[in-house]
């Protein structure tokens, strides 16, 4: 069981984006294999995303579609904070895949020629560039019209990397092929969700518990329109301690060798008092319900 810091780590926020697609036997999403060098779920299957940083405070000289005020509203986050992690998401889709979720002064998705994509996508990952600064040189507006609010997810507050991950869902833009070409990802592909969670069931595909539930939620829509159909509602903050709450049952049926993340769980709810406490607000989270 690991062993619980003497004060709870800070929770970085970070913005997590389910690229979607309508394959030939119905929804399909884009997924990315972790390196097995890497710090945080090295080996994991996940879905392209990444943590905020300063670049992402910066606002794009051009913005399509809901302002920042309604991401707020959905992502029940300031005004600013909501802004950021819409940037951090097309910034690290278009880092990690290639994928730009952006529109020319047409409305038309972009067609950069590829050198200038490649460089654009190696200054932004070597820190260098930030995305205003892509969208101004190549005279695009951020298209957060593509974007859905799908959740958020914080993880347990005894982890030494804690992430405060806002999960969103998009319509892979037509002309444009993710590539997962990033010294992060060991490998990359489209796959059905059930695909996935059967992958994961047969212990062939390594999902982590949030992965998990966001396959198990989007394996309801039968396609990409029936999918941001569902994500339509503001999202639910899905607090630290989720490992104990009945929805991971299914989780913990497979992973039963992992029901020491359970027991800890339950754990830090009776020693809190419950869900949604004060000691719990004190490492980083909030009252909420899973999304």
């Amino acid at each position: 069981m690991p062993a619980a810091p003497d004060r709870p780590a800070a929770p970085r926020p970070a913005a997590s984006v389910l690229l979607l697609r309508d394959g030939a036997a119905g929804l399909e999403v884009f997924v990315q294999r972790r390196a097995d060098t890497m710090r945080f779920a090295p080996g994991m299957t996940v879905f392209p995303g990444g943590g905020v940083d300063a670049r992402d405070a910066a606002a794009p000289g051009a913005w399509r579609g809901p302002g920042e005020r309604w991401w707020a509203d959905r992502l029940r986050v300031p005004a600013a904070a909501a802004r950021a992690l819409v940037v951090a998401a097309v910034r690290e889709v278009f880092e990690e895949t290639g994928v730009l979720l952006a529109a020319d002064p047409a409305g038309a998705a972009p067609a950069l020629a590829e050198p200038a994509r490649r460089a654009h996508r190696d200054a932004l990952e070597a820190k260098t560039a930030d995305l205003a600064g892509l969208l101004a040189a190549e005279g695009l507006a951020l298209a957060a019209d593509l974007l859905r609010p799908w959740g958020n997810w914080v993880t347990p507050r005894w982890s030494s990397i804690r992430f405060d991950t806002f999960f969103f869902l998009a319509a892979a833009p037509a002309g444009q092929r993710p590539d997962g070409d990033t010294a992060e990802s060991a490998g990359s592909r489209w796959a059905a969700p059930a695909e996935l969670l059967a992958g994961w069931r047969a212990g062939r595909v390594g999902l982590m518990p949030p992965t998990w539930h966001q396959l198990t939620r989007l394996a309801e829509a039968p396609d990409v329109a029936a999918a941001l159909a569902l994500a339509e509602a503001p999202v639910a903050r899905t607090t630290s301690d989720f490992f104990g709450e009945e929805f991971m049952d299914p989780f913990f049926a497979v992973a039963d060798h992992m029901g020491h993340l359970r027991e800890r769980a339950l754990a830090d709810r009776a020693a809190d008092g419950g869900p949604g406490t004060a000691a719990g607000a004190a490492g980083g989270d909030a009252p909420g319900e899973r999304g």
